[in-house]
């Protein structure tokens, strides 16, 4: 079974690529979620962003994801601490879904698939491209955030150009070029 990431910088539209896959019967991986879900399910990992970020990142047993995200995302120290715990249990939990998989091929979703070298893993990596001022929109507009936080999220990832390099496809998501045809060619590839 071949094995493909899917990335792209934050509002770049990975989940639109990805649903268009899903609408096509290909199985999709979403690790950004998995995290989101380990990190209020997975007791270990729980005690671990606790010790290593303090017990106020927890209310009432759940995941303050603003005041992590206050702690992280300013400070690449802390985002690297945290990714070193999440990301190994998000690739376990990505094994165990895969092994349930009968497809010719499956899709993992994941915005920092290059950063967390899970990339290595797999057997093709699309990036889903979109201008820099058009994806600070979408996500302004998605959470409810100033652009100024949506520029601080996208400093820590890698630029465009350093991921297209590593990509082995790529998918205009503009508002111009049309999204379904491409998603569409790609499918048939991954099927050959």
């Amino acid at each position: 079974m071949k094995q493909v990431g899917i990335t792209g910088g934050i509002g770049s539209g990975k989940s639109t690529v990805c649903k268009i896959f899903e609408t096509l019967k290909v199985p999709v991986f979403y690790a950004d979620n998995e995290a989101k879900i380990l990190m209020n399910s997975n007791e270990i990992l729980k005690t671990e962003i606790t010790n290593t970020f303090g017990k106020d990142v927890y209310k009432n047993n759940d995941l303050d994801r603003k005041k992590l995200a206050q702690l992280v995302f300013n400070n690449p120290e802390a985002l690297s601490k945290l990714n070193a715990l999440v990301h190994p249990k998000v690739g376990v939990a990505y094994q165990s879904w895969l092994q349930k998989q009968n497809h010719p091929f499956v899709l993992k979703e994941a915005a920092i698939l290059f950063e967390s070298g899970s990339n290595k893993s797999l057997d093709e990596v699309i990036y889903v491209s979109a201008p820099e001022s058009l994806r600070i929109k979408r996500v302004c507009l998605r959470d409810g955030v100033e652009a100024d936080q949506v520029k601080s999220r996208i400093k820590n990832q890698w630029n465009e150009e350093k991921k297209l390099k590593l990509s082995d496809h790529v998918v205009i998501n503009d508002d111009i070029k049309m999204v379904i045809p491409q998603v569409l060619k790609l499918n048939q590839r991954f099927l050959q």
